[in-house]
């Protein structure tokens, strides 16, 4: 027997989804972030995108999608995420975790870039430093966020933020909602 209601479970984040829905610039702001990225896309760029934990596979998941298929059949597009272990596990031990990705985004990073960060709570501190090695670059950044946004609504070009202040995992389901549409925007947009 479980010891939490599944109904329940699928209420709340049923909740959290419109709560999202309802803050009035969701859909602009991922518009937004599609025209970015299919911009970026179209003009010889790509799409970076790192996380930590379930954020990272949502990275990982993202650019696949990118380099692959979404729904439909076409050229691949750019894209990669930041999760090569030996990278990873290099910074990490040269310089710290806090650098893993802006010391991949220092080398691979360039004009016309988009950085697609995730953090859940909005304080992931190797998501700030890739913000900032972003900035110094000229790299757009777009970050899906929970919480309040945290530390990072403010240091990006693009802030999404999904407004729970509960567990993690429901805002990493609104944000996988958000990473399918981004794909699906980014193929209509460069399939014109």
């Amino acid at each position: 027997m479980l010891d939490f209601n599944v109904i329940d479970d699928l209420k709340e984040e049923l909740y959290v989804l419109e709560k999202f829905i309802n803050q009035g610039d969701t859909a602009k702001l991922i518009e937004k972030a599609i025209d970015l990225m299919a911009t970026s896309i179209k003009e010889g760029g790509k799409v970076i995108s790192a996380g930590n934990g379930g954020s990272m596979c949502d990275a990982m998941h993202f650019a696949e999608e990118l380099t692959g298929r979404y729904r439909d059949n076409r050229s691949s597009y750019a894209a990669i995420a930041i999760c090569d272990p030996s990278h990873i596990t290099c910074v990490g031990n040269d310089y710290g975790f806090d650098y893993i990705f802006s010391r991949f985004l220092e080398g691979m990073g360039f004009k016309g870039d988009v950085f697609l960060g995730i953090s859940t709570s909005g304080n992931s501190k190797n998501i700030i430093e890739a913000c900032k090695v972003c900035k110094e670059k000229g790299i757009k950044t777009v970050l899906l966020l929970g919480k309040d946004g945290g530390k990072l609504k403010d240091q990006c070009d693009l802030p999404i933020v999904v407004p729970h202040f509960g567990y993690a995992d429901r805002i990493q389901e609104v944000h996988t909602m958000i990473i399918h549409i981004m794909i699906r925007g980014i193929e209509s947009k460069l399939k014109h």
